[in-house]
């Protein structure tokens, strides 16, 4: 199948990050199987979803070293949006491909399926590893797992593209996330008894620390430290989610919202979340107890996804991409990828894929032919090159 008939086929699969991608991953898996590759599935706990690591060998049957091509296999909820197009069966129009995933990633994934026959043909003195992932969408979840395999089962790799969607440039860089669950618990009151202590509300006391965050927030934004070479120069803070309540005329007990930070890869993050922390427990939350002896609020951090930090511009295979890709801007984004997490397991890696990004999450999400055609040239001058280079993993 070429690269189009593949991306039919995986945007096919509904694998929004709350369901199983598993259907996709033994598709993947057969097919791979079929051509004689080893593959090997790292599971959530659940055993509900999995990661796909498979290894196309170098000459001789070597299969340590060579280059990771990551993508991950979730994509977020087309809920609430308007597509003028069935979003899980690909459509084609004026040379665009619609379909939920199409940008954002299995485009990418795609691309390398399709090109498995050509890489098995091919003289090739290093590997070329498949790393499609899970709950990437969710704070990187599977590839977390992934990598944590890796490095236990000491699998070794020099180099990684990610190919999230970076209109097929090259992105050396990206902030860290952290993504954290705040829950209030006061107490319920009738609410003609507000403002008074037979009740604490919880949406109210809520309300004051997300004011907080946004102060912290502007701080960062205004006087901390700035990186011009981002798209979003500073470490930035956002409540994005927001629940709390049961009914309108009730004082509520209960009120939860989850906030993120993504923070620049120099940045000291701990350091703004224990300005939190201790606004919490030295100002909010002894105002609460006044009211209500038993009131409590936690604090949980749901996911940390590392920082890619800056590439090493004189790696070679740094050099080798920049070549290939004709882009010499040190370009660094504000979103994250699984990159940092393969960086920090030793394996140096870049984002490049194709697809907008600004196209990624949106209704009628597409990405070009174009884009596709020219990810396949990338990736296969990319391992023809990773060939001619010598770098010792650590």
């Amino acid at each position: 199948m070429n690269a189009k008939q593949w991306l039919a086929k995986l945007v096919s699969f509904d694998t929004t990050s709350r369901n199983s991608n598993l259907e996709l991953i033994h598709y993947c898996k057969d097919y791979l199987e079929g051509l004689g590759v080893k593959c090997t599935l790292v599971h959530n706990a659940e055993k509900t979803k999995a990661n796909l690591w498979a290894t196309l060998p170098g000459e001789g049957g070597v299969t340590e070293g060579g280059i990771i091509l990551s993508g991950h296999t979730d994509v977020v909820p087309v809920d609430g949006q308007k597509w003028d197009s069935d979003p899980f069966t690909l459509t084609e129009r004026d040379g665009k491909l619609y379909g939920r995933g199409t940008c954002d990633m299995k485009g990418f994934v795609a691309v390398c399926m399709s090109m498995t026959p050509e890489l098995l043909k091919m003289k090739r003195a290093k590997p070329v590893h498949f790393a499609w992932s899970y709950d990437e969408e969710v704070g990187c979840i599977g590839g977390q797992v992934l990598t944590d395999f890796l490095r236990e089962h000491k699998i070794r790799a020099e180099y990684c593209i990610v190919g999230e969607p970076t209109s097929n440039k090259l992105v050396v860089a990206h902030k860290g996330l952290f993504l954290y669950r705040v829950c209030v618990h006061g107490k319920a009151v009738h609410s003609s008894y507000a403002q008074t202590k037979q009740g604490c509300n919880a949406v109210y006391y809520a309300a004051k620390l997300i004011v907080k965050i946004n102060e912290i927030a502007e701080s960062i934004k205004f006087y901390g430290m700035q990186d011009p070479c981002f798209d979003v120069p500073f470490t930035t803070m956002s409540p994005n989610l927001i629940q709390g309540g049961n009914a309108l005329n009730t004082v509520p007990a209960k009120c939860e919202f989850v906030y993120e930070m993504r923070y620049l890869p120099e940045a000291e993050a701990e350091k703004f979340e224990e300005r939190i922390k201790a606004y919490v427990n030295d100002t909010l939350l002894p105002s609460m107890k006044k009211a209500f002896g038993d009131a409590r609020i936690e604090l949980e951090k749901l996911s940390k996804t590392p920082p890619l930090k800056d590439a090493n511009e004189k790696d070679p295979f740094t050099l080798l991409m920049r070549q290939i890709t004709k882009d010499s801007t040190k370009r660094k984004v504000a979103y994250g990828t699984e990159a940092g997490q393969y960086q920090a397991i030793g394996v140096p890696a870049v984002v490049c894929g194709p697809g907008s990004i600004l196209q990624a999450h949106t209704p009628n999400e597409f990405v070009t032919l174009e884009q596709l055609d020219e990810c396949a040239g990338i990736i296969r001058k990319a391992i023809q090159g990773d060939g001619a280079l010598a770098r010792p993993h650590l």
